[in-house]
């Protein structure tokens, strides 16, 4: 999940301390992760030769926006997040490794994107809805068409509650999803579901899209996978940084989750343990005329 965090008015709408080292470091997994499930940096797009500028919105440590530059040398591209700390880190990253067609800003994509009208050719954002709740989804798709040229792409990408063997896992997934539920922070009508993946494609067609296509994924996290490590310490970080987002939200207590939490790392490291996560890329185009 992306890490922009915070509104105008200073209300943290992260879910997590993003100012941990820990928490760079599990974006940067988590962007390699999704891209290799996903097939790739665009797999839905086979000509990357008409693009030019292309726009990463909540960018986090950089781990897409750096990618991309590096392997399409033509493109200009710019990745926004609202944490200072990430755009520091993905400026210093650029620096070392002399990627001149990169740059980072800090910016609120919850607020008015600072580019002026028709400067992209391709808007990315992967992972959002971490910050996002049922209002700010359409004033940002309305934002990424002013930005966009006309012809230009939008692609977003979002993931469903993983599906486990580990009981301790599913319990804390319900109550992190029911926490996102009660503050609207989701469109989930019972709590029990991430709540958006559903929803990309009428979200674009609402703002005005067109050609809306859509591409479903997966990733297998299961014990002797080779996502199995990586996807542990990333499930290990995320329920340990949540934990006060939880709390606050009362839809578990200390002893409860301490006790789950043990119980879902056991369970994730045993030789049975098995798991498979879905997720949806959702890609459309700025009309040329109304």
């Amino acid at each position: 999940m992306a890490a922009d965090s915070t509104s105008s008015a200073g209300e943290n709408r992260y879910f997590i301390d993003i100012e941990q080292g820990a928490e760079t470091a599990r974006l940067l997994e988590q962007e390699r992760l999704f891209s290799e499930a996903m097939g790739g940096l665009l797999p839905e797009l086979e000509d990357l030769g008409q693009l030019r500028r292309v726009l990463d919105i909540a960018c986090g440590p950089g781990g897409w926006a750096l990618e991309l530059a590096a392997r399409y040398p033509h493109l200009e591209v710019v990745g926004i997040d609202i944490n200072s700390t990430m755009i520091d880190y993905a400026l210093a990253t650029a620096r070392v490794r002399e990627l001149a067609n990169v740059t980072f800003e800090v910016a609120d994509a919850r607020q008015r994107l600072p580019f002026q009208d028709a400067t992209f050719d391709l808007v990315n954002a992967r992972l959002i809805m971490a910050f996002m709740d049922q209002q700010t989804w359409p004033a940002l798709l309305r934002e990424c068409r002013r930005i966009l040229r006309p012809g230009g792409i939008i692609r977003l990408t979002e993931i469903e509650t993983p599906v486990s063997n580990s009981l301790a896992y599913q319990r804390l997934y319900t109550c992190l999803n029911r926490a996102l539920a009660q503050q609207k922070r989701t469109f989930s009508v019972d709590g029990n579901s991430t709540g958006i993946v559903y929803m990309l494609a009428r979200l674009l067609r609402e703002a005005g899209f067109v050609n809306i296509q859509r591409r479903a994924f997966y990733y297998d996290g299961s014990y002797g996978m080779p996502m199995h490590d990586s996807g542990y310490r990333d499930m290990q970080a995320l329920f340990c940084l949540t934990k006060p987002f939880l709390l606050a939200s009362g839809v578990i207590d200390e002893a409860e989750f301490v006790h789950v939490y043990q119980q879902m790392l056991q369970e994730m490291a045993a030789e049975d343990y098995t798991i498979v996560g879905f997720g949806l890329t959702a890609w459309a185009v700025n009309p040329t005329s109304e």
